[in-house]
């Protein structure tokens, strides 16, 4: 795919540092990707077609809509893959282009119309309603935050107090040292004794050989990668330590104006992914290989691995995929708020809906 190699770390502070950036608070974003799969350059986009082969027949033609990716395709993706493959947006009458996005970001795209919708995440999202970008949450990919602090065994970080004298690799987002500090503080240690590290776009397996001793990852990818690796890894995960951090990342993503403009579109669109990541969910080994099939320049190993390990959360105990509840929508919120993250006062019921989710 001829796209620049990153590591898929935390696309949390990812996607915070993003949204300061716009908010002009400053921040070096880096979002997901992996390190020994293709990880996508955000100054060169790239697409893939997301046509399939299903009869159109009893389905109305609602055209053509694209979807932009918030980082270089992998497993937490792997819902829209299925979808186009099998044919579930076309049998609604929807001709779906998935893109990667570009240098400005999903949610800008999404925000602007440049795409009809997008995969962002509930902090990224959280800002842009402060920034008043009207993008709305249609349905929560992941049902809960699997993203944590990682780190090599060997450095004995087990828990937030040990991350005193101990560098952290990120991306100078307030955020991070917010997160980072409101764990710390329940156990009564000091994020002042941390060393905050702009570790910018280097891959986490180098980074915490150097002079990096934990960073904020994924473990559906990097995680699983490192069990690959053979290495050992700690996890904090920020779940474990403050509820409001449970939140939804990644979310599937659109604006105001196509849920008032074009419903049908939307409810189709919604209806296809949740389809297809109900696939994911009982066939992980072949959702796996349509993963890899439309983008083969992934590390298949890795993508099976992950696909296992992941598609147990995407519904995980949540009555139907992609449930969304409001108090995860205003913890998160409060969260940021309590750090002076965010200034403003949202409407909670108006940044997310599960209006378009399938009966279960």
């Amino acid at each position: 795919m001829g796209m620049v190699q990153k590591s898929w770390r935390g696309k949390g502070a990812a996607a915070i540092a993003a949204l300061l950036i716009l908010a002009g608070c400053g921040g070096n974003g880096n979002n997901e990707g992996g390190s020994s799969s293709a990880a996508a350059s955000p100054s060169s986009p790239a697409s893939a077609s997301a046509s399939a082969s299903a009869s159109n027949d009893q389905a109305a033609d609602l055209g053509k809509v694209k979807v932009v990716l918030d980082w270089t395709p992998n497993t937490n993706h792997t819902g829209l893959y299925v979808a186009a493959d099998q044919g579930y947006w076309k049998k609604r009458g929807l001709d779906v282009e998935i893109v990667l996005p570009p240098e400005s970001g999903a949610d800008q795209m999404v925000a602007t119309g440049a795409a009809d919708f997008g995969v962002g995440a509930q902090e990224g999202l959280t800002l842009a309603r402060e920034n008043d970008m009207p993008i709305v949450s249609l349905a929560a990919i992941i049902q809960h935050n699997t993203s944590g602090f990682a780190s090599p065994a060997d450095k004995n970080i087990k828990e937030p107090r040990d991350f005193e004298g101990h560098s952290y690799g990120g991306w100078g987002s307030p955020a991070e040292q917010a997160v980072i500090g409101s764990m710390m503080q329940k156990q009564g240690a000091d994020v002042n004794k941390v060393k905050f590290v702009n570790a910018g776009t280097a891959d986490f397996f180098t980074a915490v050989q150097k002079d990096i001793d934990f960073e904020w990852i994924f473990y559906a990818w990097t995680g699983i990668e490192a069990e690959q690796r053979g290495i050992k890894l700690n996890m904090v995960y920020l779940s474990d330590f403050d509820k409001r951090l449970d939140y939804y990342t990644p979310v599937l993503t659109t604006s105001e104006k196509m849920i008032k403009n074009k419903p049908d579109v939307v409810r189709a669109f919604v209806e296809g992914a949740s389809e297809g990541y109900q696939y994911a969910i009982d066939h992980p080994a072949e959702a796996a290989d349509i993963l890899i099939k439309a983008n083969p320049d992934l590390n298949a190993d890795l993508v099976k691995a992950s696909q296992a390990w992941l598609s147990p959360k995407y519904k995980d105990d949540a009555p139907r995929w992609g449930e969304q509840k409001r108090e995860v929508w205003s913890g998160y919120a409060e969260f940021l708020k309590e750090h002076k993250l965010l200034t403003k006062d949202l409407d909670y019921d108006a940044m997310f809906t599960n209006d378009f989710l399938p009966q279960s």
